[in-house]
């Protein structure tokens, strides 16, 4: 498996959905070409999984962690085309990602917003706190796991992942709604 999970500590609970399984794991910022050679080079049965913040224009990069802004797309619309055909078997969990899929015609499982700061909780209207907040997200991304390993068809993880729901908070009905299968 390959994954593309750009260093944030903001997203780091998204690790629980590869720890332990020798994925090839993409940290730092690539050029498009290094990109495009590496995803031309992933056998299309691989799955690869593209995870952290980004929009609907791909995939975002931070060269320092300490930095609040971007400062670039590491996936986006150059190696779309690569990813086409993996047919599928990509997992992207980013805000809005789903958006990126739809526009560029990608297939497998994708996420729209996921509230994972407090700066989102706010704008989205959500109650939360930061404690609830990162507790739910360990929990549901620790289930979503589960449901990986246990080898559940991609596109039967929306429908399973919300009945998984055992916070049943309003952070954790807002995102557990926001997974979907293209």
């Amino acid at each position: 498996m390959l994954v593309i999970h750009p260093t944030d500590k903001t997203t780091e609970m998204l690790s629980i959905l590869y720890e332990g399984l020798g994925a090839r794991l993409i940290e730092a910022d690539c050029s498009n070409k290094e990109m495009g050679h590496l995803l031309h080079h992933t056998s299309p049965s691989e799955r690869i999984m593209l995870l952290g913040h980004g929009s609907d224009k791909g995939l975002f990069f931070r060269k320092s962690d300490e930095e609040e802004d971007f400062d670039g797309i590491i996936v986006g619309h150059p190696q779309a085309y690569y990813l086409r055909k993996h047919c599928g078997g990509i997992i992207g969990i980013w805000c809005h990602a789903m958006e990126f899929a739809k526009k560029e015609g990608l297939h497998g499982l994708f996420s729209g917003m996921i509230i994972s700061e407090m700066s989102e909780a706010e704008e989205y209207g959500v109650a939360t706190d930061k404690e609830s907040m990162d507790r739910t997200n360990r929990i549901m991304f620790t289930q979503l796991r589960r449901l990986l390993d246990d080898g559940i068809p991609l596109h039967e993880i929306p429908e399973r992942l919300k009945t998984l729901d055992t916070t049943q908070s309003e952070l954790s009905r807002f995102n557990y709604e926001r997974f979907y299968y293209l």
